[in-house]
């Protein structure tokens, strides 16, 4: 088996395994439940990380160039090795938005726009997770609900930040700082999208005032194309053949001269 074999059948039991993931976090999460007291939810997310484990062990074996493939890739690495640092898990979905780039980035604008909202929909629901498994046991923070953390992810991303909420862990920052990276990266995607967009319309509104404006021209000239072909027509009927001896040499030559109007 090659690896592009490999990552055609795995892509989406990893989809899969990743939305499991994010499903089992977020309980966890929100409900403030300790590792020892997760049970059944802490199971998913180690079952899961082994999905991701194997996926990136097949990789690497089936990998033509392996050290290269190994360098390229240190990313996957580091978030494999993430369980230690719980809010950092939810790089594992990285897997997630993979997958959808592959079917929409290199599609039509509209595809591509709605990848992007999906991105920064789930960049905003992530972050809000990863500060809040951060931040919400720890003493002096201001972040203690799911709803806070979702209102300071919204405000972090748009890069707006009324200062309300803000991260007082190491890790919580952290996280904010990708949040704000994350954020810029794209709504810069989504601007730029609609800057097209309204380009794009200007010139079709301008391209069809132009065509309004230069139809009578057009019509016009048609009009006096078809007089002067006119005019050659008749000039060329009223043309006859005269005769004239060249005193020279007394050959006979043909001329033509316009008969007499009248």
């Amino acid at each position: 088996m090659t690896q592009e074999l490999w990552r055609k059948y795995s892509e989406w039991p990893t989809l899969g395994a990743s939305v499991l993931f994010l499903a089992a976090y977020s309980v966890q999460v929100i409900a403030n439940l300790p590792d020892v007291q997760s049970g059944i939810v802490e199971t998913i997310i180690w079952v899961t990380w082994g999905v991701f484990a194997v996926d990136y062990s097949v990789n690497l074996f089936l990998a033509p160039r392996r050290g290269h493939w190994f360098l390229r890739n240190l990313h996957e690495l580091v978030i494999l090795v993430l369980p230690a640092l719980r809010p950092l898990r939810l790089l594992r979905l990285v897997t997630l938005l993979r997958v959808l780039h592959r079917t929409g980035g290199n599609a039509l604008r509209g595809r591509i726009v709605t990848y992007v909202l999906v991105s920064a929909m789930f960049l905003v629901y992530a972050g809000g997770l990863a500060v809040l498994d951060a931040e919400e046991n720890a003493i002096g923070s201001n972040i203690t609900t799911f709803w806070d953390a979702l209102w300071w992810a919204m405000t972090t991303i748009t890069t707006v930040g009324y200062g309300d909420h803000y991260p007082v862990t190491a890790v919580g920052r952290l996280v904010a700082a990708g949040l704000m990276i994350g954020g810029v990266a794209v709504l810069g995607v989504v601007t730029a999208s609609v800057a097209s967009w309204l380009v794009e319309q200007v010139a079709v509104e301008t391209a069809a005032d132009v065509e309004a404006h230069e139809e009578p021209l057009r019509r016009e000239l048609a009009r006096l194309a078809d007089e002067v072909a006119q005019l050659r027509t008749q000039l060329s009927r009223t043309e006859q053949p005269v005769e004239s001896v060249d005193g020279g040499t007394g050959e006979v030559a043909a001329m033509t001269k316009p008969a007499p109007l009248g």
